[in-house]
Protein backbone atom coordinates (compact mmCIF):
# COMPACT_ATOMS: atom_id res chain seq x y z
CA UNK A 1 0.00 0.00 0.00
CA UNK A 2 1.46 3.38 -0.98
CA UNK A 3 0.93 6.75 0.70
CA UNK A 4 -1.36 9.29 -0.93
CA UNK A 5 0.20 12.18 -2.88
CA UNK A 6 1.65 15.07 -0.88
CA UNK A 7 2.02 18.82 -1.18
CA UNK A 8 5.19 20.83 -0.50
CA UNK A 9 6.00 21.50 3.19
CA UNK A 10 5.10 24.90 4.63
CA UNK A 11 5.71 24.58 8.40
CA UNK A 12 7.10 22.25 11.06
CA UNK A 13 5.21 20.35 13.77
CA UNK A 14 7.46 21.12 16.74
CA UNK A 15 5.72 24.25 18.02
CA UNK A 16 2.21 22.80 18.16
CA UNK A 17 0.83 22.64 21.68
CA UNK A 18 -0.75 19.31 22.59
CA UNK A 19 -2.22 17.88 25.78
CA UNK A 20 -1.06 14.47 26.94
CA UNK A 21 -3.58 11.82 27.98
CA UNK A 22 -2.65 12.76 31.58
CA UNK A 23 -3.58 16.43 30.99
CA UNK A 24 -0.13 18.01 30.70
CA UNK A 25 0.35 20.66 28.00
CA UNK A 26 3.52 20.52 25.93
CA UNK A 27 4.83 21.15 22.46
CA UNK A 28 6.01 18.49 20.06
CA UNK A 29 9.56 19.86 20.35
CA UNK A 30 10.57 16.75 22.33
CA UNK A 31 10.14 14.76 19.10
CA UNK A 32 12.48 16.90 16.97
CA UNK A 33 14.82 14.66 14.99
CA UNK A 34 12.52 11.63 15.29
CA UNK A 35 10.42 9.91 12.65
CA UNK A 36 6.78 10.43 13.67
CA UNK A 37 3.75 8.32 12.88
CA UNK A 38 0.76 10.43 13.91
CA UNK A 39 -2.56 8.56 14.11
CA UNK A 40 -6.11 9.52 15.07
CA UNK A 41 -7.46 6.60 17.10
CA UNK A 42 -10.67 5.27 18.67
CA UNK A 43 -11.45 2.45 21.09
CA UNK A 44 -14.68 1.15 19.56
CA UNK A 45 -13.75 1.14 15.86
CA UNK A 46 -13.37 -1.80 13.51
CA UNK A 47 -9.76 -0.63 13.06
CA UNK A 48 -9.05 -0.57 16.83
CA UNK A 49 -7.08 -3.85 16.62
CA UNK A 50 -4.45 -1.78 14.75
CA UNK A 51 -3.35 -0.64 18.21
CA UNK A 52 -1.58 -4.00 18.48
CA UNK A 53 0.29 -3.46 15.21
CA UNK A 54 1.15 0.12 16.13
CA UNK A 55 2.60 -1.07 19.44
CA UNK A 56 4.64 -3.77 17.69
CA UNK A 57 5.92 -1.24 15.14
CA UNK A 58 6.82 1.14 17.96
CA UNK A 59 8.67 -1.52 19.95
CA UNK A 60 10.62 -2.72 16.90
CA UNK A 61 11.73 0.75 15.77
CA UNK A 62 11.62 3.09 18.76
CA UNK A 63 15.33 2.66 19.51
CA UNK A 64 16.08 3.71 15.91
CA UNK A 65 14.09 6.93 16.32
CA UNK A 66 10.39 6.15 15.70
CA UNK A 67 7.67 7.80 17.76
CA UNK A 68 4.03 6.79 17.36
CA UNK A 69 1.77 9.63 18.54
CA UNK A 70 -1.88 8.67 19.06
CA UNK A 71 -4.67 11.26 19.18
CA UNK A 72 -8.10 9.91 20.16
CA UNK A 73 -11.08 11.46 18.37
CA UNK A 74 -14.80 10.88 18.82
CA UNK A 75 -15.79 12.33 15.44
CA UNK A 76 -16.44 9.09 13.58
CA UNK A 77 -19.51 7.14 14.65
CA UNK A 78 -19.01 8.22 18.28
CA UNK A 79 -16.42 5.45 18.57
CA UNK A 80 -14.31 7.17 21.25
CA UNK A 81 -16.87 8.22 23.89
CA UNK A 82 -14.66 7.69 26.96
CA UNK A 83 -12.77 10.15 29.08
CA UNK A 84 -9.01 10.48 28.72
CA UNK A 85 -8.58 8.29 31.82
CA UNK A 86 -10.85 5.60 30.34
CA UNK A 87 -9.01 5.73 27.01
CA UNK A 88 -5.64 5.40 28.76
CA UNK A 89 -6.87 2.43 30.82
CA UNK A 90 -8.32 0.72 27.73
CA UNK A 91 -5.11 1.15 25.74
CA UNK A 92 -2.96 -0.04 28.63
CA UNK A 93 -4.96 -3.08 29.69
CA UNK A 94 -6.20 -4.23 26.28
CA UNK A 95 -3.16 -3.50 24.09
CA UNK A 96 -0.25 -2.72 26.43
CA UNK A 97 0.33 0.59 24.67
CA UNK A 98 3.66 2.20 25.57
CA UNK A 99 3.76 4.91 22.88
CA UNK A 100 2.52 8.42 23.68
CA UNK A 101 -1.24 8.95 23.91
CA UNK A 102 -2.72 12.42 23.84
CA UNK A 103 -5.97 13.97 24.96
CA UNK A 104 -9.04 13.58 22.77
CA UNK A 105 -9.21 16.14 19.94
CA UNK A 106 -11.22 17.07 16.87
CA UNK A 107 -9.54 16.25 13.56
CA UNK A 108 -12.24 17.81 11.33
CA UNK A 109 -14.57 20.80 11.45
CA UNK A 110 -14.33 24.23 13.05
CA UNK A 111 -12.68 22.87 16.20
CA UNK A 112 -9.95 20.94 14.36
CA UNK A 113 -6.79 20.85 16.45
CA UNK A 114 -4.09 23.05 14.82
CA UNK A 115 -1.77 20.04 14.45
CA UNK A 116 -4.37 18.24 12.37
CA UNK A 117 -5.19 21.36 10.38
CA UNK A 118 -1.48 21.49 9.48
CA UNK A 119 -1.16 17.75 8.77
CA UNK A 120 -4.14 17.81 6.41
CA UNK A 121 -2.82 20.85 4.55
CA UNK A 122 0.62 19.24 4.19
CA UNK A 123 -0.75 15.88 3.05
CA UNK A 124 -4.22 16.19 1.56
CA UNK A 125 -6.21 13.04 1.03
CA UNK A 126 -7.58 11.58 -2.15
CA UNK A 127 -8.43 14.25 -4.73
CA UNK A 128 -6.98 16.93 -2.45
CA UNK A 129 -9.51 16.42 0.34
CA UNK A 130 -8.65 18.21 3.59
CA UNK A 131 -10.87 15.88 5.65
CA UNK A 132 -9.90 12.92 7.75
CA UNK A 133 -12.27 10.23 6.54
CA UNK A 134 -12.13 7.84 9.52
CA UNK A 135 -10.24 6.64 12.59
CA UNK A 136 -6.68 5.37 12.16
CA UNK A 137 -5.63 7.71 9.36
CA UNK A 138 -1.84 7.85 9.61
CA UNK A 139 0.65 10.61 8.82
CA UNK A 140 4.37 9.85 8.48
CA UNK A 141 6.69 12.75 9.34
CA UNK A 142 10.43 12.59 8.61
CA UNK A 143 13.24 13.60 10.96
CA UNK A 144 13.20 17.18 9.62
CA UNK A 145 9.48 17.66 10.39
CA UNK A 146 8.25 17.25 6.83
CA UNK A 147 5.06 15.22 6.25
CA UNK A 148 6.08 12.57 3.75
CA UNK A 149 3.09 10.23 3.74
CA UNK A 150 -0.58 9.93 4.51
CA UNK A 151 -2.07 6.47 4.83
CA UNK A 152 -5.73 5.51 4.78
CA UNK A 153 -7.35 3.92 7.85
CA UNK A 154 -7.23 0.46 6.26
CA UNK A 155 -3.44 0.61 5.80
CA UNK A 156 -2.14 -1.58 8.60
CA UNK A 157 1.07 -0.91 10.50
CA UNK A 158 2.61 -3.96 8.81
CA UNK A 159 1.76 -2.54 5.38
CA UNK A 160 3.40 0.82 6.09
CA UNK A 161 6.43 -0.52 7.96
CA UNK A 162 8.62 -0.35 4.84
CA UNK A 163 8.02 3.41 4.63
CA UNK A 164 8.86 3.82 8.31
CA UNK A 165 12.07 1.82 7.90
CA UNK A 166 13.07 3.88 4.85
CA UNK A 167 12.78 7.07 6.92
CA UNK A 168 14.71 5.62 9.84
CA UNK A 169 17.76 4.90 7.65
Amino acid sequence: MQPEALSAPQALPYDFVVRTIDGDERTLAAYRGKVLLIVNVASLCGFTPQYQGLEQLYRRHHAAGLEVLAFPSNQFGMQEPGTDAEIKAFCSTRYGISFPLFSKIDVNGESTHPLYRWLKSEAPGLLGSQRIKWNFTKFLVDRTGRVIGRFAPGATPVEIEEYVIAELR
